[in-house]
């Protein structure tokens, strides 16, 4: 049967209003109204206009409900500078995440969830503490933060906007947690983000991510003590001399120099004037947009492995979308960057414990 949910949701990916589309079909706004309430279901003619609007396969619009992600289950970085159109955009990309994780779960073991409760929580920094412990991190600086969070049963996906208003966002579906990632910003912007969003996920999970201000800095707390371990940063910056000497150890845990220096200075190796120095400095050399010497993008290990294997078989994305009767472009946009610009993979890469079920 025509499902009216999915509509709704092709609608909002696209950026439409209702007008817009009843426009662009050739129907009046009334007879869409009804199609979405699910009064009336269009006619072959009426559906195939709307299709077409919305370049969406019509087989999408006879499939199940989709689990639906709301505001308030999302976190979203610098939510105020979006607007209403492009927040509902970036939110229905994440069923179409959901349509793919369970086709993909259907067929390889993915690994599963080992994020930990968050305890009585002390303080961000001590979660953050506590979480590379369980995972046996010790204090050694992260290689690669999207392979661990892969690692640990995180689904990570690229954000499907072509902007970067938006950072990144994390949510939880039943037991299973998601972060979006913005490909567009540089490497080391995309890895904090990706720590800032496991926060959400260990720090606001039964409260909401959306919480405010609090929240934000209590992610970015967590994030910048979960790459930059107190101990370490202190051993290798016992104190700062230059501008240089940031840019050149920033290196180590993959971090813009922004970080680094925010870093530094709440742990008292930067004193209030040398940190507003060094702001100066990077604004004036225009390292708030770029980032110097820098690191090459993460990508993901799990998506590149499934497609590795589904290759055997010659099934490329645009069949696997074919197959989920999404538009092709929606499911490259959610992997953009997380497995190579290309879509293709390294066949040499050692593959990962993944089994085909």
């Amino acid at each position: 049967m025509f499902n009216p949910n999915r509509l709704i949701l092709a609608r909002k990916r696209r950026k439409l209003t209702k007008k817009d589309i009843a426009s662009k079909a050739n129907i009046s706004p009334v007879t869409l109204t009804r199609i979405e309430k699910g009064n009336n279901p269009p006619d072959p003619d009426t559906l195939e206009a709307i299709a077409y609007v919305l370049q969406f396969p019509i087989a999408f619009f006879f499939g199940d409900d989709i689990d639906e992600l709301t505001t308030e289950a999302a976190s979203f970085r610098s939510l105020a500078s979006m607007t209403a159109k492009a927040k509902d955009a970036a939110l229905a990309s994440a069923p179409l995440a959901y349509l793919f994780t369970d086709w993909v779960a259907e067929r390889f073991n993915l690994p599963s969830t080992d994020l930990m409760e968050p305890m009585e929580i002390n303080t961000p920094e001590g979660a953050a503490r506590s979480l590379r412990q369980h995972w046996g991190l010790g204090e050694k600086p992260i290689s690669n933060m999207i392979k661990l969070l892969e690692s640990k049963g995180v689904r990570v996906f690229s954000l499907s906007e072509n902007t970067k208003k938006v950072d990144a966002f994390s949510c939880w579906r039943n037991e299973t947690p998601y972060v979006f990632l913005n490909t567009f910003k540089t490497a080391e912007h995309s890895r904090f983000d990706a720590a800032h969003e496991l926060g959400h996920l260990i720090l606001h999970k039964h409260g909401g991510p959306n919480q405010g201000k609090d929240a934000e800095k209590e992610a970015n707390s967590f994030a910048s003590s979960f790459l930059m371990p107190e101990a370490d940063v202190i051993s290798e910056i016992p104190f700062v001399t230059s501008l240089n000497q940031i840019l050149s150890t920033k290196k180590r845990w993959k971090v813009s120099a922004a970080a680094l220096a925010y870093r530094l200075h709440k742990l008292g190796i930067l004193s209030d004037w040398q940190f507003r120095t060094v702001c100066i400095q990077l604004n004036d050399n225009g390292y708030r947009n770029s980032e110097p010497n820098g690191i090459e993008r993460e990508t993901s290990t799990v998506w590149e492995i499934v497609f590795r294997d589904l290759w055997k078989d010659r099934i490329t994305k645009t069949d696997v979308a074919k197959l989920l009767n999404i538009p092709a472009e929606e499911l490259e946009s959610l992997l953009f960057g997380l497995i190579g610009i290309s879509g293709k993979v390294d066949i040499n890469k050692q593959k990962p414990q993944l089994r085909i079920i």
